[in-house]
């Protein structure tokens, strides 16, 4: 049999994110990865370089890499369903490792161990993990903030939900980037490198 991992997370191009929504622009579940890739190695150079930490950069981008992967055997769970209520959230969790588990098992033996940290992170690497989440949150808000900037009012209350609950994480590296960096998502291409 052939080695399937890498062709079936090719497929992460074809979930598309934020069913419930009315989407000025569709974003897959492979873009969103992408940008939380950007995020995770972003928000780690700034906690290390203006706010003292010590977060391995590497593990971040590669924990950002890999955090919807899951995803490609459960689609993108809306998070108005996913954050239900706590017995749909434990399920969806146990379905979301089973899913790792599965493509886990499309590895050949000698990679399994490199990858099962990325497809099943457990408790060795909390700041990592936080840095990854924050980009996560953050990549959403940017969606929001983008499509509210093609007039779809649909992503206003998302909008103010994900930058609270980015504060909320009290992550210095996350607040910086709030301050720092999120304005200039709204600007046009004509705004922006005028500053």
């Amino acid at each position: 049999m052939d080695n399937q991992f890498f062709a079936v997370l090719a497929r992460m191009k074809y979930i598309a994110r934020w069913a419930l929504m009315r989407n000025t622009r569709t974003e897959t579940v492979w873009e969103h990865s992408y940008e939380v890739v950007i995020l995770a190695h972003a928000l780690a150079r700034l906690q290390n370089s203006r706010f003292g930490g010590a977060v391995d950069v590497e593990k971040c981008v590669l924990l950002a890499a890999y955090h919807d992967a899951p995803e490609i055997f459960t689609g993108d769970m809306p998070t108005p369903v996913k954050y239900d209520n706590p017995a749909i959230r434990e399920a969806y969790k146990q379905v979301e490792s089973l899913s790792a588990q599965r493509l886990l098992a499309m590895l050949p033996e000698d990679l399994k161990e490199s990858y099962r940290p990325l497809l099943l992170p457990g408790e060795e690497w909390p700041e990592e993990q936080r840095i990854v989440k924050a980009a996560d949150k953050l990549s959403a808000l940017i969606k929001c903030v983008e499509e509210m900037g093609q007039g779809n009012r649909e992503f206003a209350a998302a909008r103010k939900t994900l930058e609270q609950a980015v504060r909320d994480m009290h992550l210095p590296a996350a607040d910086c980037f709030l301050a720092e960096f999120l304005p200039a998502y709204e600007l046009t291409l004509d705004e922006i490198g005028k500053g």
